[in-house]
């Protein structure tokens, strides 16, 4: 691998994961996001129905975007992404009935999100099928890390427990992983509801912009030093 290419796969790791997430920096799908993080379970669940349906449908569209005439491409895209958001709801139906029907309409939504339908234009129908496999796939971890977080947090402050509804993806075994905070409280029901979503991902917002705003100041400072440790012409250390 070239070191050309090797800063192009960094790139779009990067950009998937942290500099332009979908959730934190693009805030697109937000619906699915604010409708479903009400606990960590139901992020994640629609965390990997999203990352999947991202990931297949732009390396088709990717395979056979030389194909497709340009006045037509959209139809088309919308064609391919619905036939694979079909194909998982089914699945999710069969494998993991409960957690289907906790995420009810939301799944079929995924067609609409405006994630998968925004790099298969963006990224998908104008680059090949390996870089629109790392694209989608960052991307989609991306987008279902602020999922999972977001549901966490939510779950945390509305019912003070953490992996509540594990059972309803790994089976009845995995109710011992219910963690409970402190059994003696009450709860918060605006964390529970569409505002506390708004306020949560506010806080996401904010933390990444934080975190930015520090690695900007640091790499100032680093650039700075070396300047400052240079002795003026004509002048020994």
């Amino acid at each position: 691998m070239s070191t050309a290419d090797h800063k192009v796969y960094r790139k779009i790791i990067m950009d998937g994961l942290w500099n332009n997430n979908p959730g934190l920096v693009q805030l697109l799908g937000l619906c699915p996001l604010m409708a479903v993080t009400t606990n960590f379970i139901n992020g994640f669940g629609l965390g990997i129905a999203t990352l999947v349906a991202l990931t297949a449908s732009n390396v088709a569209i990717a395979i056979v975007r030389n194909l497709i005439r340009p006045e037509i491409r959209i139809p088309v895209f919308v064609l391919i992404i619905a036939a694979n958001v079909t194909l998982i709801e089914l699945i999710m139906n069969a494998y993991f009935h409960d957690l289907y029907n906790v995420l009810g309409i939301f799944i079929a939504l995924i067609v609409t999100n405006c994630i998968v339908i925004g790099r298969a234009e963006a990224f998908a129908s104008k680059n090949t099928p390996v870089h629109t496999l790392l694209d989608s796939t960052m991307m989609g971890l991306g987008f279902m890390l602020v999922l999972c977080v977001l549901g966490g947090a939510r779950e945390l402050v509305a019912q003070g427990t953490l992996f509540a509804q594990a059972h309803l993806m790994f089976g009845e075994g995995a109710k011992v992983l219910t963690i409970v905070l402190n059994p003696d409280y009450k709860g918060m029901l605006l964390a529970a509801l569409p505002p506390g979503a708004f306020i949560g991902l506010g806080f996401l917002v904010a933390f990444k912009k934080w975190i930015d705003t520090l690695l900007k100041e640091r790499a100032k400072a680093q650039t700075r030093q070396p300047q400052t440790l240079t002795p003026p012409l004509g002048e020994s250390v």
